[in-house]
């Protein structure tokens, strides 16, 4: 006889119990719950170039005065994502010309003025005004020192050009040349 304290539970009812236990737990022992990606890209270093506007004219003026105005903005753009990221800008002027008559380049003065925007890091240097005479050293306009990366400057400089008492009037033309390195 049994007694309500003792119930009989069938073996293969058990055995299925168990079973669907085994069976619910079991999965893959060293499954990683992450995954990961491998991503790469590269920094592309570009050129160093300068711009400029393609003409300019300064005041007119009688002879003995000096003839002044904007070049407009120059820019140094710096792309070559360098460690070091110095640059010299240059300037060189030829004679002013008309006709027959001549201004000599040692009466030409160039002066950068303040930069008028920058970006990046390092040192913005304004050159002095300097007189870009081809028979004369190099020209310093302006200089970036130091910094790392890309950098870009931008300057508004102004060009005097001294004309001799004894000039004839005339259309004068000459050409300004910045560079940089």
């Amino acid at each position: 006889m049994w007694t309500r304290s003792h119930r009989m539970v069938p073996i293969g009812a058990s055995l299925v119990g168990i079973t669907a236990l085994l069976i619910v737990s079991a999965g893959p022992a060293d499954a990683d719950p992450s995954a990961s990606t491998t991503v790469t890209f590269a920094v592309t270093a570009a050129t160093l170039d300068i711009t400029a506007p393609a003409t300019a004219t300064l005041t007119n003026v009688a002879p003995g005065d000096t003839a002044t105005g904007s070049l407009a903005d120059t820019v140094v753009t710096d792309g070559r994502a360098a460690t070091d990221a110095s640059w010299t800008a240059t300037v060189l002027s030829t004679a002013f010309t008309s006709g027959s008559q001549s201004i000599p380049a040692s009466d030409v003065r160039y002066s950068s003025g303040s930069p008028t925007a920058t970006t990046g890091n390092g040192a913005f240097n304004a050159g002095a005004t300097v007189t870009p005479d081809a028979t004369a050293p190099e020209a310093t306009a302006f200089s970036h020192t130091g910094g790392t990366g890309n950098n870009t400057s931008t300057w508004s400089p102004t060009l005097s050009v001294i004309v001799p008492l004894g000039t004839s009037e005339g259309t004068f033309t000459g050409t300004v040349t910045q560079s940089v390195a």
